[in-house]
């Protein structure tokens, strides 16, 4: 059973954004009893024993180990290494990427593992999506609040809008977590920028000015459904700013596509620092979903500001006809599709050439 050619070159041009250099590497091997077995098996194999394991419990074909396995921990710590090995490298000039060093992207399904846990194959929202990465970037965020040029609010965690903001301030009360400075996409682009610069979605101003006449005022507050302003933590120049690492949680992606616009205007006010953006699905920026015609403010950002961002820890879920398998990078390792094909319970393995782009 064999992986036929126009298969591979439809996943390889779906999932793999027109990139050319995949060959493929059928190799003769057992056939695996369980998906978590073929993929650990991709993980060993010969071409690819210098890459860092997929993590266990990823597979959509052994949901009962998934519930078991806090897959989003290891998430977690393999970002962490990810994370701090490009900073490191950016900053001894070593780096094996297109990226600045200082743009970096994680993007991975934020669903996986836990007794609630779903795939790509379950039904899910947006609002489950914000939710979980809003509560993966907190406990992201004490991995480096640790470490002294992180700490004293030096961390910024930057919501997509101030109610997760204030969820997050209620739900996560440990001092560890309080450690970073709560922040929005609006009051960082307002503070680093200045008043009036921050790109606001339409009906913006229309909502803030119902959040003052339900009870916000003008020296903030709590007016329900917006989200309550004494969330947000001050932003002083010379003592929590400018910070040395902002956590972007999930902007533009099920959002505004000004979170996006806004987060260049973020960097380029501060390019000194690090900006990690979490599951900001820039691959729909960088590939066109959003046509030039309609969104060009969007759209001039791709080339300036989007290509320059290096995906340090990239784990995508890819499917066509039976066909199932993963995108994956570990920075400074070039990107891998792990493929197997799948019938009536009998999967082969099959392994496409690393290709870095």
């Amino acid at each position: 059973m064999r992986l036929s050619c126009s298969i591979v070159a439809a996943l390889c041009l779906a999932t793999l954004h027109n990139v050319a250099g995949f060959t493929s590497l059928a190799r003769s091997c057992r056939i695996p009893t369980s998906s978590s077995s073929l993929l650990q098996a991709a993980a060993s194999s010969s071409s690819s024993k210098d890459l860092t394991p997929l993590p266990r419990g990823i597979s959509p074909f052994e949901k009962s180990l998934s519930k078991n396995l806090d897959i989003q921990l290891e998430f977690r710590n393999i970002a962490k290494k990810a994370v701090q090995s490009a900073i490191s490298s950016s900053r001894t000039g070593t780096g094996t990427g297109t990226g600045t060093g200082t743009l970096l992207e994680l993007e991975f399904p934020p669903l996986l593992g836990g007794e609630k846990s779903k795939s790509n194959f379950d039904d899910f929202d947006n609002v489950q999506e914000l939710d979980s990465n809003k509560d993966w970037t907190l406990q992201f965020a004490p991995m480096f609040v640790d470490q002294k040029e992180y700490a004293n609010g030096k961390t910024w965690l930057v919501f997509p809008d101030l109610k997760e903001c204030e969820l997050a301030r209620k739900e996560w009360q440990g001092a560890r977590y309080q450690a970073a400075t709560f922040t929005t996409i609006e009051a960082a682009t307002e503070f680093l920028v200045g008043g009036g610069s921050y790109s606001a979605p339409w009906g913006a101003a229309l909502a803030n000015g119902m959040n003052k006449i339900l009870g916000a005022g003008e020296k903030g507050g709590d007016a329900g459904l917006l989200g309550d302003t004494k969330s947000l933590d001050d932003l002083v120049q010379g003592e929590n700013a400018p910070s040395t690492l902002n956590l972007v949680i999930q902007p533009g992606n099920g959002g505004p596509v000004e979170d996006w616009i806004n987060c260049e205007k973020i960097y380029e006010a501060s390019p000194e620092t690090v900006m990690v953006i979490v599951n900001g699905a820039l691959d729909k920026v960088r590939d066109g979903y959003y046509p030039a015609i309609f969104f060009p403010k969007l759209a001039a950002t791709v080339d300036r500001f989007y290509k320059k961002f290096e995906s340090v820890f990239y784990l995508k879920p890819v499917s066509d006809k039976g066909v199932y398998g993963w995108l994956y990078r570990v920075y400074p390792e070039v990107r891998t599709l792990f493929v197997c094909e799948y019938h009536c319970d009998m999967m082969l393995l099959l392994h496409l050439a690393r290709s870095e782009y």
